[in-house]
């Protein structure tokens, strides 16, 4: 179900714990099961719950609160807008409306071309320089306006293309 890299990654986030707390490491063996396969199907959350010996349910627990993983298949560029209460004040709720009429989705949604998957996301502790924006989970934009947003759609667009 994965490869041997990665259940070895995986071996190296379990010795970080005592013996016996395999089960602590599950949210690491989510990132890296998730990181090869695109996203978490039941199949790939079942085969980290037998690998860390765990109950199938406790991993779905995980996977299901935390809105970095992905239960569905994403597109190239999942963009994450955190528009909690400190950042709607700062203009995050006027920066989704901005994304959603540009990228013709709302969210939860993936462009036809598969392109970008927008999502709504909860604090990224960074409300000072809302709003704020988390492409694939790993690079944080922050103070976007609405020709920041543009100006990053269109670089992902071409690197996309550059991709393809």
């Amino acid at each position: 179900m994965l490869s041997d890299a990665a259940l070895q990654r995986i071996d190296r986030e379990v010795a970080k714990y005592p013996p016996g707390q395999k089960r602590s490491a599950v949210m690491a063996a989510l990132v890296l099961a998730q990181g090869e396969k695109g996203w978490l199907s039941t199949e790939v959350m079942d085969f980290v719950a037998h690998y860390l010996g765990m109950p199938p349910v406790a991993v779905y627990e995980v996977a299901s609160f935390y809105t970095m993983y992905n239960r569905k298949p994403v597109g190239t560029y999942k963009l994450t807008l955190c528009t909690c209460l400190p950042c709607g004040l700062q203009g995050s709720l006027a920066a989704a409306d901005h994304l959603k009429q540009r990228l013709g989705i709302d969210f939860d949604e993936t462009t036809p071309d598969g392109m970008f998957t927008l999502k709504e996301g909860e604090c990224m502790g960074a409300c000072a320089t809302a709003p704020v924006v988390l492409v694939n989970d790993k690079r944080m934009c922050d103070d976007m306006t609405d020709e920041k947003l543009d100006a990053l759609i269109e670089e992902l667009a071409r690197a996309y293309e550059l991709k393809g």
